[in-house]
């Protein structure tokens, strides 16, 4: 993914501001989960006294209030209420259930004041899956292995209140096991196979699916029928959902 056009993108500009929007204006200590590039890392420089940036892979960010750390978000190394404030966005969706739930304990136990929270909001992950032609599974758009709405990150934060939510986006994306099944037939063929996450099984690199034969092509326009009258039935929701919650 070019990190560049995503941050320019319409969408990204409107779920940043709203981030921004959600995010406390001055602090002494604030730690950015899944820092990347550094891009929310830099804004929130421009807030907090000093900032860590935490990354799978080290994080190369050159600012002067920017502590740059290779950790593990289900392993930190942090004492307990070290942050004022966490933040954490484009991340969860991603984490294995094990991971998913203990990453989520450490960012509370970590944090004294408030946590950030950035999901995508209630996603069928059946629409725009990919089918690994590596070992022959099926993926989840973009790596999303996990789905969210607020009751589930309330349970994965029970030591914390829900104090905001806002939802940014509207999709009415949606699909049914039908529709599902006739596209895995035919191969995915509409799949995120442009993303930068491996399969989630084999951890190869997602190739785009071969030429469809005419059962697939059948199959596929049949899915895409099923799918719209599931759309149509389907009431506009956030595309993205952020949460802003206080430790107790």
């Amino acid at each position: 993914m070019n990190l560049t056009e995503y941050r320019a993108s319409s969408s990204e500009q409107q779920r940043t501001a709203d981030l921004l929007r959600l995010m406390p204006t001055k602090g002494r200590s604030a730690l950015d989960i899944g820092a990347r590039d550094g891009h929310f890392s830099l804004l929130m420089a421009d807030r907090f006294e000093e900032v860590t940036a935490l990354d799978l892979t080290h994080p190369n960010i050159p600012h002067p209030r920017v502590r740059c750390i290779k950790g593990n978000a289900a392993r930190m190394q942090f004492a307990d209420r070290t942050f004022d404030f966490v933040f954490c966005a484009e991340v969860l969706e991603h984490l294995p259930i094990a991971i998913l739930q203990k990453a989520c304990q450490e960012m509370a136990r970590v944090v004294s004041d408030r946590i950030l929270i950035g999901v995508p909001y209630k996603q069928d992950t059946r629409v725009g899956r990919t089918t690994c032609y590596s070992c022959g599974k099926r993926n989840p758009p973009w790596g999303h292995v996990n789905a969210f709405d607020e009751q589930r990150i309330a349970k994965l934060f029970p030591s914390c209140t829900l104090e905001s939510i806002s939802f940014v986006g509207l999709t009415t994306a949606r699909s049914n096991w039908l529709s599902a099944a006739l596209m895995d037939f035919a191969g995915n063929p509409y799949g995120t196979y442009e993303q930068e996450e491996p399969c989630i099984y084999c951890d190869r690199r997602l190739i785009a699916p071969p030429r469809r034969d005419l059962g697939q092509l059948i199959a596929t326009k049949c899915a895409f029928g099923l799918r719209k009258i599931s759309e149509i039935l389907s009431k506009p929701r956030g595309n993205w959902m952020h949460l802003i919650l206080r430790k107790i």
